[in-house]
């Protein structure tokens, strides 16, 4: 069985006020994305890294990778107009059968523990995806400009990595695009599969703020990597 993993780097910098787009932020004193790859790279299953990128940054990265010394093993893949297409654009480089985890280069603190359990799910019943309880107490807002309180106890946050047998995947990305498809199980929703939640990780940020990086470079700092929740 083979195993792969997707990582999908689209991101700018606009919610993090900077010119530079997030994935290639320092932390901890290389860009964010390579804590990502390696991330995988160590974990249990090891799987083949596709490392997903607009095409007008795939200069920089390499002139980053050479900086740095980054030399894990990956493939650089050109990116789409939006989020499923570079996720396309990455599975049509895979030949073979196997397992997938698609993962959002700006989360660097994913674990290896996190990476290796989705993959065992996902190879013994499809596809997992990891999610969180919010912590917080959650409203909806109505058109009339109004809110009313929503029950958190049947919400769950949504994180990756999204790991899912490839040819559920490989159905599901035969579809058109879709405003409606806000992640990669989403997609797989829509082809007709039952989608399967696993426990995440409450320190699997998704670095979209200033603030975020400080916190990730903490928790790597101090090997933190969470409980499950």
């Amino acid at each position: 069985m083979k195993f792969y993993a997707i990582i999908v780097a689209g991101g700018a910098g606009k919610r993090m006020q900077t010119a530079v787009a997030k994935q290639f932020l320092l932390l901890n004193e290389k860009p964010v994305m390579m804590h990502t790859l390696q991330a995988f790279y160590v974990s249990e299953v090891k799987p083949e890294i596709i490392l997903v990128l607009a095409k007008a940054d795939h200069d920089y990265w390499k002139e980053l990778c050479v900086k740095y010394n980054f030399t894990i093993p990956h493939t650089l893949v050109e990116g789409g107009t939006e989020r499923f297409h570079s996720v396309r654009n990455g599975l049509m480089t895979i030949k073979e059968d196997g397992i997938v985890a698609i993962h959002d280069a700006v989360r660097p603190v994913v674990t290896a523990s996190l990476i290796t359990q989705t993959f065992k799910t996902a190879l013994e019943i499809g596809n997992a995806i990891p999610c969180v309880k919010p912590s917080d107490s959650v409203r909806e807002i109505q058109s009339d400009g109004g809110s009313k309180i929503i029950n958190r106890d049947k919400l769950v946050l949504i994180q990756t990595p999204q790991t899912f047998d490839l040819g559920q995947l490989r159905i599901a990305y035969q579809q058109s695009f879709s405003t409606q498809f806000t992640d990669d199980a989403s997609v797989v929703e829509a082809a007709g599969f039952p989608i399967n939640l696993v426990e995440g990780n409450r320190n699997n940020i998704k670095v979209t703020y200033p603030e975020d990086l400080e916190l990730a470079s903490f928790l790597l700092k101090n090997n933190i990597p969470g409980e499950l929740f």
